[in-house]
């Protein structure tokens, strides 16, 4: 017994580290995309350095994956346990009484948002390789980056994708970001503090990446 909880525990630590890894990414991602509300040619800038830094391609962007998947996996794996330790008659409460919605369906909206990553790859991440790595590809040109972006967000269906999941998002990041700090022991130092600030950044995060696809999709019309 004593074995199997200090692997839980090992596992729980590695998961809220991922967790919050990815969390710096997302803070990442969204203070970039904003700039180009603000203006294009500084994020065709910021863009451009991402897209060609050595640093960023062939160290951070592989660890970037490599975070995503073991988050993925650990949370699968950490929840068929949490399922296995239950009580029989588990199911038999009214689970709504001591848990909220995000929590007792982490794995769903881990999901949704895996799927959204899969298809913001397909919208930017592949047609860069394409672009870069292509047949004919000029080494001296520089893709006009807030082009792109613009173009991806005429699509009123692919927008309404973006936005839902944005919303999925945020339901995960309301129970998984001030987790994440627990499961690093940090939970009972300054609390409410701690969750005061997960909470608005996993509010005002996935709202910021509504703003950004909802600008460009207006500004478009």
């Amino acid at each position: 017994m004593g074995r199997y909880l200090n692997t839980t525990v090992a596992k729980k630590f590695a998961m809220g580290l991922s967790g919050l890894f990815l969390v710096s990414f997302l803070l990442m991602h969204v203070t970039v995309n904003f700039v180009s509300t603000v203006s294009p040619s500084v994020y065709n800038s910021l863009s451009e350095f991402m897209g060609y830094n050595f640093v960023v391609q062939l160290l951070l962007q592989p660890i970037l994956v490599i975070g995503v998947v073991f988050h993925f996996v650990m949370g699968m794996v950490l929840e068929v346990n949490n399922r296995k330790a239950r009580p029989i008659g588990y199911e038999k409460f009214d689970k709504s009484s001591n848990t909220t919605w995000m929590s007792r369906n982490m794995i769903i909206t881990g999901i949704v948002i895996l799927l959204f990553l899969g298809l913001h790859m397909y919208d930017f991440f592949f047609p860069e390789l394409a672009y870069k790595f292509g047949n004919g590809y000029d080494a001296a040109q520089v893709p006009d980056f807030y082009t792109g972006l613009v173009a991806k967000f005429q699509d009123p269906i692919r927008v309404g994708i973006y936005v839902l999941s944005f919303v999925f998002l945020m339901l995960h990041l309301l129970h998984g970001f001030y987790g994440s700090f627990q499961s690093i022991g940090w939970g009972d130092r300054n609390s409410r503090a701690l969750k005061g600030f997960a909470k608005w950044f996993s509010i005002l995060v996935p709202l910021l990446f509504i703003y950004i696809a909802l600008f460009h999709y207006f500004g478009s019309l």
